[in-house]
Formats: C-alpha cells, structure tokens, sequence
C-alpha cells in the first residue's frame, strides 16, 4: 500500500458534496491508491445551542450571516489534532483571495497536508482568517454560493501534480501554464476528418520543426485568448536574452 503524500481536510457544511468528481478518474484511482486522502469534517457539529447555529449578523449591520470564528475556530482545532501534522497549511476559498494558478497548485504539494475551508453566506469572520493565517484562494472573478466547488477544483489542480496521480507522468511537462504559454492544439486519427487534415507539419517526425510550430502556435493563441500572459511570457522573454 502506497504512503500518503498528501492528507486533504475539507471543512465543510455541506459535506455530503464530496468527493463528487474528486472520486472519477485519475483522482479517484489515487484517492484508491492512498496517494492522498479526503477527510470531511462536518461544520455543523460544532454549532452553537439547539439548533447548531454556525453563523451571525454581521456587526456592522447589512444582509446577509457570517460564519462565526469560535465555530469555525473549533473545527479548525480537531482537522489539526486528528494527525497532529505540522508540514500544514489552512486554505480559505474565497472571492476575494489570490487567483489560484498553476504555479501556487504545485507549491501546495510542499505541505503533508491542507485545512480547506468553505466558505458559506456572506463570508468569515475576520478575526479567525488572522489567527490561523488562512490563505486565501480564489478560482476566479465571480461569486458561488459556497467554497465547496472551489474546494474540489484546488484539490484535483494539485493531487494530479502528486507522483503516480497520471498515468504518463510526462502529461504535466507540457500543459497550458507550464512555461507561461497556452497548450499548442492537440490531433488524433484519422488524419483526414470530413476533409480536415492534420497539419502535415505534425505528421513528418520532425521533432524540432514540430516543437518549434507547436511553440509559434502557443504565442499566437496565448497573444490572442490570454494577452495578460503573453505579456509576462515575452517580458520573461527579454529578461533571458538580457541575461545571456
């Protein structure tokens, strides 16, 4: 049986969620595998009174309930006594936190284990965020109803980064993000497809050519779709020449 590499804690109110996809493909044979592990600890035991209330009214007036820190602070308390794991880091999904990239995916694997919490309603007390040192990740510039779905798009970003998740583990080499370019366009048989060809380009075992067309069509789509990146990528670019 293969050793742990790396042990996911999802805080949640609504775990019945998960895995959800986390449980098909490649994920899901590595979650077989052991080469990470899934813990859902359930927000609402942790409650206050009879009816387990989670949340408040936020302070300053408004609409909306925010999730209280004591209880969230709590459930915090057992994800971290459950294996007592110092190599750990507390995420929060949020709206308003870092973009999550491919780059922060991967540096997510330096740690033996991750705390995610979902947010839920309008947000966390603030007070718990700055106490646990949560860091906050977003997976884009739009609002869900809660960090659950955030949650399994993190987790399938980095558990597929893990050693033995893919079959080939050549497949993340070159990947849209990996050198700063959007992936080049994928072919398959049949060559000819109601008249559309191959590029021929790809068909002559060239494998420089075939790089070097791969890389010009990556420019020109990434220029094109994501100027933001290709801006970086050729600001990179002259950083590198200069060097040289």
């Amino acid at each position: 049986m293969n050793k742990t590499k790396l042990s996911a804690k999802v805080i949640t109110l609504h775990p019945e969620l998960f895995p959800g996809p986390l449980s098909a493909s490649v994920t899901g044979r590595a979650l077989k595998k052991r080469i990470w592990e899934l813990e859902l600890i359930d927000l609402r035991q942790f409650g206050r009174g009879i009816h387990k209330q989670v949340d408040g009214k936020p302070v300053s007036g408004g609409p909306g309930m925010i999730l209280r820190p004591d209880v969230l602070d709590e459930a915090i308390f057992t994800a971290h006594g459950s294996i007592h794991c110092k190599n750990s880091l507390i995420v929060c999904m949020s709206p308003r936190g870092s973009p999550l990239t491919q780059n922060i995916a991967k540096s997510l694997l330096q740690y033996n284990e991750l705390i995610i919490v979902c947010g839920r309603f309008e947000g966390i007390d603030q007070r718990v965020i700055e106490k646990h040192k949560m860091k906050e990740i977003s997976i884009g510039d739009f609002i869900l109803t809660g960090g659950e779905l955030g949650a399994m798009v993190l987790l399938d970003t980095a558990v597929r980064l893990i050693p033995g998740t893919l079959g080939n583990a050549k497949s993340i080499l070159k990947e849209s993000f990996t050198d700063g370019l959007l992936e080049a366009p994928q072919f398959t048989k049949p060559i000819n497809w109601n008249g559309e060809k191959v590029p021929e380009i790809l068909r002559t075992g060239d494998h420089k050519k075939i790089l070097e067309w791969k890389n010009k069509i990556s420019e020109q789509i990434t220029k094109i779709n994501r100027p933001d990146l290709f801006i970086k990528y050729v600001e990179k670019k002259k950083k590198m020449i200069k060097r040289k």
